[in-house]
């Protein structure tokens, strides 16, 4: 079933469609009882007197507290019961609403709301003289007369519960209606009780009048019993509040509303018109200024009360009180004169022994109409509150800032990225993206290293000064942490993107100096932008990782994210465990690549390369978990497994009737481990196999790094009479002169050159290069990747002495190795002492 609609709230102004009948049945029921009564107007010196009483009592509200729920009470039914049974009835009309048009103006009611209440009272006095009029006339103050007075003072209130049932009916809808008419029965009760109390004072008065001597006594003694439980109700009220306003600003501290809540309780607590905040400028923190205004739902700027209260208030370190009730202070008494301002309490706000402020209040609205000095203790003591609460809203305000930027750069951090970027993209613009650039800072370990984490720091902050600088302006610029940056901003499509990012990765390049140092750092770019490569903030942040990660090996390094990347990534995290599993299961296999002499054919020995075939994924290439094994501390056991196959094969070669050479390649972080070369020498002493019969084989990247950290552990192994190799040589960019300072026997020249020797000359110049300066630095060259019979011929000519490639054949099982040697030996070269020569087939 759909659910029913609320009614709009209605503007007060339609109260007039209830005022308007109201008046109309005053003046209808006015009108019949003047024509119906004997006497309708009269008795004008009791009637003034009772006007007076009636104005006295309607004034007040008296408030009882009933099991933690407040009452408010009035007493105009105890002198209507008197005016009704003494006075004609259209004089107890006029009486009655004179009445409440002084009590309504005292009040300070809205216009809609004060002719209501006057039409209310005029309606309802009017239905009681015509009721009296209907029922038999009163005598002797007895039951009957009390029975005419009860029906009198009842259509009174009934009128009055119908009215007020009705403006909430019209103004809020049914469902306030209801409520109204729920409240009615405390209500009802309270006339009741009272047109009792005027039933006894009027037996009282017929009886004798000597009797309103006892009355006035009464009442005197009610007043002061009323004012001590008044008192008491006061002070209970003011612990509540002061309960609740140190509740209040405890909670509202926490989400920065503390003021809004801090003024307003105040405000009220301190039955105040303004109560005012004022925070001089401290840090970071503006100065802080704000009103909050009876009647008023938001904070005002403007400041009713001279400035000269609160800095002397704060300069002083007391509380300074301007007003009738308190002596002294003439001078500041007469700057107030001239304003609206009758009285001022000022009181500083201590930190310590600092002053951070004044919270002051002016106006006081209650019935004493002034603050008196017993205001001061309870002022003070929420202006210590405050302070307390205030100053550790900056607290909390400062520690939220730290956590949401870098200490260092005083960027935003990757936590304030992220959330901006989440609210970023859950607007969605037509014809925009929201870019995301990660700047990788390339050689910051390097400058750490050699000039200490200061000059590291520099450079940090000095690229994100640039970054800042060189960034548009509506773009966010952050560090997501250690030499990654973040730029965020919404631009028209993917090229404007990578424009940026190729942009502004060139203005970071510039020259740095520091202490006379120049350095060049460069920087690795990735870009993903949303919708295309994400829909949350952790999704691009994911994928442009991912594209920064690959930018360090493409040209220009700003890479674009693509699906291809995170299926990689998310494929070597899959394969994490089920390395460790295939180690331990023997899944891995070791395939042997022969390495032949060009010149004359014959096999010197072979490469060894692992190869996974995984249940699930198939062949897993080797380049993915090589890194997988890196990244999970499995690098060690890959290596050992891949050596101890090798050697043992070398150790079980028989045939040709030579020991097989075997080539092994390591990772760059093998060369770390000083326990790496003492190793080796226990496997080639488990197996038996020379050193010599051992090649270790590292990239031309893993050995020239810029530093010297590979040096010893190349020096241990060299010690040994075990072979070194620079694998894959010509990609990095090192030159050969730096190989001059290695302890290396072996060049392999990259497979990109050798391949492209037949047809780019550029590559055949290259290669010819590498082994005319290898020779005269006394190294072997390899050429890798040898597909074809020019390549082959070419090499011949240019002194290339050793090769491998599918030419001679593909990496092969240890079996299948043998078979293959088996059929490429041509019989008649078999030489005994040398090795046999191999046929080479196409």
């Amino acid at each position: 079933m759909a659910q029913r609609e609320r009614p709009r709230r209605r503007s007060t102004d339609h109260a007039w469609l209830i005022t308007g009948p109201l008046a109309l049945f005053a003046v209808v029921c006015a009108t019949v009882t003047a024509l119906v009564a004997d006497e309708p107007v009269g008795e004008w010196p009791q009637a003034a007197l009772l006007l007076v009483v009636m104005i006295g009592v309607g004034i007040p509200v008296l408030n009882f507290v009933v099991r933690r729920q407040s009452f408010g009470v009035t007493l105009t039914e105890i002198p209507l019961v008197v005016a009704l049974y003494l006075l004609p009835p259209l004089t107890v009309v006029v009486i009655y609403t004179v009445a409440s048009v002084v009590t309504q103006t005292r009040h300070r009611f809205s216009p809609a709301k004060f002719w209501f209440n006057v039409a209310k009272a005029a309606a309802g006095t009017s239905l009681a003289g015509l009721v009296l009029q209907a029922l038999p006339p009163m005598g002797v103050v007895g039951p009957g007369t009390w029975l005419s007075l009860f029906a009198a003072v009842t259509a009174v209130i009934l009128v009055s519960l119908a009215a007020v049932v009705g403006v909430h009916t019209l103004l809020q809808g049914w469902q306030a209606g209801r409520d109204a008419l729920r409240t009615a029965p405390p209500a009802l009760l309270t006339a009741a009780i009272n047109v009792s109390m005027g039933l006894i004072i009027l037996i009282a008065v017929t009886a004798t009048w000597w009797s309103l001597v006892l009355l006035a006594a009464l009442a005197a003694a009610l007043v002061l019993v009323y004012r001590s439980y008044a008192q008491f109700f006061r002070q209970h009220r003011t612990l509540a509040e002061m309960y609740d306003l140190t509740r209040a600003i405890a909670e509202r501290g926490q989400d920065g509303s503390l003021v809004d809540a801090l003024l307003g309780r105040v405000r009220a607590l301190m039955q105040a018109e303004y109560a005012t905040l004022w925070l001089p400028a401290q840090g970071r923190h503006p100065e802080v200024l704000l009103t909050a205004r009876v009647d008023d739902p938001g904070l005002l700027d403007v400041v009713p009360t001279p400035a000269t209260l609160r800095e002397r208030a704060a300069a002083e370190g007391r509380t300074i009180a301007v007003g009738r009730a308190f002596d002294g202070a003439q001078e500041a008494r007469r700057t107030l004169s001239d304003g609206k301002i009758k009285d001022v309490v000022v009181v500083p706000l201590r930190s310590g022994q600092a002053v951070i402020g004044t919270l002051e209040v002016a106006n006081r609205l209650s019935d004493v109409g002034h603050f008196s000095p017993g205001d001061i203790p309870i002022f003070e003591t929420v202006a210590a509150h405050a302070a307390v609460a205030l100053e550790n809203s900056r607290l909390v305000d400062r520690l939220r800032h730290d956590a949401y930027h870098d200490a260092l750069t005083k960027l935003p951090n990757r936590r304030r990225i992220v959330g901006a970027l989440d609210e970023s993209v859950r607007i969605r613009a037509p014809g925009e993206v929201v870019a995301l650039l990660l700047f990788d800072v390339d050689g910051l370990r390097q400058v750490n290293e050699s000039l200490g984490h200061a000059a590291g720091d520099k450079v940090l902050a000095e690229v994100a000064d640039r970054l800042r600088a060189c960034a548009p302006s509506a773009a966010l610029v952050g560090r997501a942490g250690g030499d990654e940056f973040l730029v965020t901003l919404r631009l028209e499509s993917v090229d404007a993107a990578l424009d940026l990012a190729a942009q502004l990765r060139e203005q970071i390049r510039d020259e740095m100096v520091f202490d006379g140092l120049t350095l060049d750092v460069d920087t690795a770019v990735g870009v993903a932008v949303h919708p295309d490569h994400g829909s949350d903030a952790a999704s691009l942040l994911q994928r442009v990782d991912l594209a920064a990660t690959a930018a360090k090996s493409v040209p220009g390094s700003v890479q674009l994210f693509n699906p291809a990347l995170e299926s990689r990534s998310l494929r070597r995290l899959g394969l994490a465990g089920d390395l460790r599993r295939a180690l331990d299961d023997g899944e891995l296999k070791v395939y042997f690549q022969p390495k032949v002499t060009l010149r004359d054919r014959r096999l010197v020995g072979v490469e060894c390369l692992a190869r996974w075939e995984h249940p699930a994924h198939g062949t897993v290439a080797p380049e993915d978990f090589v890194a997988v094994a890196e990244h999970t501390g499995q690098l060690g056991r890959l290596t050992e497994f891949v050596l101890r196959e090798g050697l043992r094969r070398s150790r079980d070669w028989t045939p040709g009737g030579q020991p097989l050479a075997v080539a092994v390649n390591l990772s760059a972080r093998t060369l770390t481990d000083q326990h790496f070369p003492a190793r080796v020498a226990e496997l080639l002493d488990e197996y038996g196999v020379p050193p010599h019969r051992l090649t270790l084989e590292i990239k031309e990247s893993g050995v020239l790094d810029g530093t010297d950290r590979p040096i010893p552990t190349l020096r241990r192994l060299r010690d040994l009479g075990v072979r070194l190799s620079v694998d894959d040589f010509g990609t990095g960019d090192s030159s050969l002169a730096h190989l001059r300072r290695l302890p290396v026997h072996e060049v392999k020249v990259d497979r990109s050159f050798v391949q492209g020797m037949a047809t780019d000359p550029g590559d055949l110049a290259i290669v010819n290069a590498v082994v005319t300066l290898s020779q005269q630095f006394g190294l072997a060259v390899v050429a890798e990747g040898v597909e074809s019979e020019l390549t082959l011929e070419l090499l011949q000519d240019i002194g290339c002495e050793i090769g491998q490639g599918f030419l001679f054949s593909r990496p092969l099982p240890y079996e299948r190795l043998e078979a293959w040697f088996g059929a490429q030996v041509d019989p008649e070269t078999i030489t005994a002492g040398e090795l046999p020569r191999l046929r080479v087939v196409p």
